[in-house]
Formats: structure tokens, C-alpha cells, sequence
């Protein structure tokens, strides 16, 4: 199967990027990375989340790269990116080694951006908070369905009351190493129920069911287990950037909960957003409300340090 299986018209097909480049990680893992919009705007970083690709965030390139330089990377076995050679390669170390990568390889010393991710693209914002290379490029962070801690735990993708018995069929079911195979209607009714609300437009529902079948079944298998294991808690309370969470209430995979948990950890939270009937794929489900929430960020904590940071360059 296609590893870039994404739709190719209409508003969620991913725009051409200016230049693409590959960061090199920590463990020599190459990244992809796509930078769109103008070299002199001020900066976003979009980090997309488990089974996505840089194509999840084509809704938030195409409307913010008139007026920004907006970069993307497929995390590391998605999309473009080359897959972990062991399971040693998975972890969120690793996420946060990668993401200091593109970091490094895209912004010049001191120019700072805004960082939005996307469930397992916030926790890899969330690893890299005490990382020194994200300190020095993090002007403010937008964090979207996403959760620090008690992934499966938490989970209400399966219908069935907290406990034990779903907490071990929703492992199951995340992590099992069977192939996802083609898009079929049936496959678009298990995905919108799992990760989007009941309201979700088809076309919303095929640009996701699109991405994630794209992903190898061995890279979903691999991030599964880190997901599982997950505990950033200690991490968040280090994120001291100015920070937005936004979820939808609907949100079956990081359920509310983990947003409002998020809220109570952040030291500068800039408050919660809560999209009423949304699942878990808001910057599809809600393009808007989430590159508006990206645009007041930059607004906010990057036009004027960028222009002084320009003036000083000239």
C-alpha cells in the first residue's frame, strides 16, 4: 500500500511546498521535512499525530502560508520519514529528538515559532519541553486532542464501562498488527466512529481514513506500545511556554478529560477550547477554529520578536 495514499483535490489535499529537506536525528534517523509560505514570515511548526502525515494538516498550510512560513514533518516511519530499524527507536525520546531535529534544521539561531501538535504530536511537544534547542525556537504551543498520561486507560473508543476488561480489549485493538487494507465504507464507519464526531462531513471522513491506512502497519504497531506506556506528566509541568489546549467533545481516543488534566498541569495554560460534537481529528474536523487559534498565537507571541529578530539580521 501507498505510503502517501492521501486525497489528492479538494480542501484537504496537502498544497506543494516550497521546499522540502531532510532533518537529521539524533540516532541518524532522517526525517522529512515540508516548509510552505514565505522564507522571511513568522514561523509555525505542525507536528501530526499517530498514523497521520504531514497531509493531515493540509487545511491549516493552505490558509496560514500566505502570511507564514509553515513547516511540517512526518514523524519518524509516517509518511515520508524512514521507519525505526528497532524497538528501541520508538519512544518518546526519540519524538523529541526529532522534533529538536526539524527545530534546528529550519529556524535560525534564536527565532522562535509556534508549535502545534496533534495528539501524539502534542506529547512529542510535550517530551521536548525541557530540551534546549525547543526552549530556544518555542514562542507559545498549541496543543490539540491530545493527553500526558492513561492513553488506554482513559480510552472510550470500545463502548463499554472503565475498568479492566476495556482497558485490555482497547490494548488490544490499538496495538494489534493487523493491516488496516483498503478504504472501504465499511473502513470509513469503524474510522469515524474511533476518532471523529457523529457530524463529520464525508469528505472529512475519507481525508483521515486516507492518511491513516497510508501508515505501515509495523510503524502504527511500534508508536502503539510507546502510546500504551505513556507518562509525561513530569514533562507538562515543564512547558512553561504560554499554551492552548483544544478538544472536542466528542473525543473518543484522548477524551476530555486529558485536556482538562492538561489544564491543571500547564504552568502558563492560556485556557482550554472544548469544540462541541468533535472527535479527535479537530484540525480536519474544525480547520478553522484551530488555524485561528495557530494565527492568534503567532499574533500574539511571534510578529513583534520576529521583526525585531529581522531588523537585528539586516
Amino acid at each position: 500500500m501507498s505510503r502517501l495514499m492521501h486525497v489528492t483535490s479538494g480542501p484537504y489535499a496537502p498544497p506543494v511546498p516550497v521546499r522540502e529537506l531532510t532533518a537529521v536525528s539524533a540516532d541518524a534517523a532522517r526525517i522529512h521535512v515540508e516548509v510552505h509560505g514565505p522564507e522571511g514570515a513568522p514561523a509555525v511548526v505542525l507536528a501530526h499525530g499517530w498514523t497521520c502525515s504531514t497531509a493531515f494538516w493540509a487545511a491549516q498550510v493552505r490558509a496560514l502560508a500566505a502570511g507564514h512560513r509553515v513547516i511540517t514533518y512526518d514523524q519518524r516511519g509516517h509518511g515520508r520519514s524512514a521507519a525505526p530499524l528497532g524497538p528501541s527507536a520508538y519512544s518518546v525520546r526519540t519524538l523529541a529528538d526529532d522534533l529538536e531535529a526539524v527545530l534546528a534544521a529550519t529556524l535560525g539561531p534564536g527565532e522562535r515559532a509556534v508549535i502545534a501538535g496533534h495528539s501524539m504530536g502534542g506529547m512529542t511537544i510535550m517530551a521536548a519541553a525541557r530540551r534546549p534547542v525547543f526552549q530556544e525556537h518555542a514562542a507559545a504551543v498549541l496543543l490539540c486532542s491530545t493527553g500526558s498520561a492513561r492513553l488506554v486507560a482513559e480510552s472510550r473508543v470500545i463502548p463499554l464501562r472503565a475498568g479492566r476488561l476495556r482497558t485490555r480489549i482497547t490494548r488490544s485493538v490499538l496495538g494489534s498488527r493487523a493491516p488496516l487494507g483498503p478504504v472501504t465504507p465499511l473502513a470509513r464507519r469503524i474510522l469515524k466512529y474511533a476518532t471523529m464526531g457523529p457530524g463529520s462531513a464525508p469528505g472529512k471522513v475519507e481525508a483521515c481514513a486516507r492518511i491513516v491506512h497510508a501508515c505501515p502497519r509495523r510503524v502504527r504497531y511500534g508508536w502503539s506500545h510507546v502510546l500504551d506506556e505513556l507518562e509525561l506528566d513530569a514533562e507538562v509541568t515543564q512547558l512553561t511556554v504560554p499554551t492552548a489546549v483544544v478538544v472536542g467533545t466528542e473525543d473518543r481516543m484522548t477524551p476530555v478529560v486529558h485536556a482538562r488534566r492538561l489544564v491543571q498541569l500547564l504552568p502558563n495554560c492560556l485556557g482550554l477550547t472544548e469544540l462541541a460534537g468533535l472527535g479527535h481529528m479537530t484540525p480536519v474536523e474544525a480547520p478553522e477554529a484551530v488555524t485561528e487559534h495557530i494565527a492568534e498565537l503567532v499574533d500574539t507571541y511571534v510578529r513583534v520578536q520576529h521583526a525585531q529578530h529581522v531588523k537585528e539580521g539586516a
